[in-house]
């Protein structure tokens, strides 16, 4: 059985972790397949969005860490490196977060560009539960998407976030009935179906990157050349010329 499963269909790749007995808890070998996985999808032209989810009853249960070995700073890179890599993808990503999302589980939807969340998601933190500090960039991803409030709640507190509440404080963007949770995130990423891929990739990393500049002109200028770029493109003079024609059919 695949711990991974992997669905293209259109210009969406619906990335499934699915180890349901163990609610989908990482290992070395999940996370290895999480690395074949992400190479087909991103060598794949077709393919300018990406949804993250887990077979249900849950999103993520976190990492094995039974899987540490000899070296607990070599094993929790190694652990981290499932989520890591969706992080490091430059096509945006979306997570589908099913049911519970815990420890190393909720990084794996913190880093991804959108979080979507169900009616019976948990964004349970958990590190100091069962006694480990957090990592894989926890507090600092958490911080940076929901301030320091929620995220100190969650963190120090073992505070649970269930969807509507993720959703309140910002974690998610939405929250849906659980049935229409993975249509509504498929259905999100396929509105870059039409866009050219490049330039996908390439606002994505402009998102990315934008905050570390110093000002709104510095903003500008940044965006300015990617901006012209695109402007010169066929895709977007077809844009403008159907504007021009839909615009001369109503005169």
């Amino acid at each position: 059985m695949s711990l991974v499963n992997i669905d293209i269909t259109d210009s969406v790749a619906t990335v499934t972790l699915n180890d349901p007995d163990r609610r989908n808890a990482v290992t070395l070998a999940m996370c290895d397949e999480v690395h074949a996985g992400m190479d087909e999808i991103e060598a794949n032209e077709n393919v300018k969005a990406i949804v993250v989810t887990g077979a249900a009853p849950a999103f993520c249960a976190g990492a094995d860490l039974t899987h540490l070995g000899g070296s607990e700073e070599q094993g929790l890179l190694a652990i981290y490196e499932g989520f890591l890599r969706i992080g490091r993808s430059p096509l945006p990503t979306i997570a589908a977060v099913n049911g519970a999302a815990v420890g190393a589980g909720m990084n794996l939807a913190l880093i991804c560009d959108v979080r979507l969340a169900g009616r019976s998601a948990r964004f349970d933190d958990r590190f100091l539960q069962i006694g480990i500090h957090p990592g894989g960039g926890h507090t600092w991803m958490f911080q940076k998407i929901t301030g320091p409030q929620p995220a100190s709640a969650a963190v120090l507190f073992s505070q649970v976030l269930d969807g509507e509440e993720a959703t309140r404080v910002g974690l998610s963007f939405r929250c849906y009935d659980d049935d229409k949770l993975l249509g509504a995130a498929q259905e999100m990423a396929a509105t870059t179906a039409n866009v050219p891929r490049e330039l996908v990739l390439r606002t994505k990393q402009t998102m990315q990157e934008i905050p570390f500049v110093a000002s709104q002109n510095a903003a500008v200028s940044y965006e300015l050349g990617p901006q012209a770029d695109s402007a010169r493109q066929p895709a977007f003079k077809a844009q403008i010329q159907a504007l021009k024609d839909r615009i001369a059919s109503k005169k």
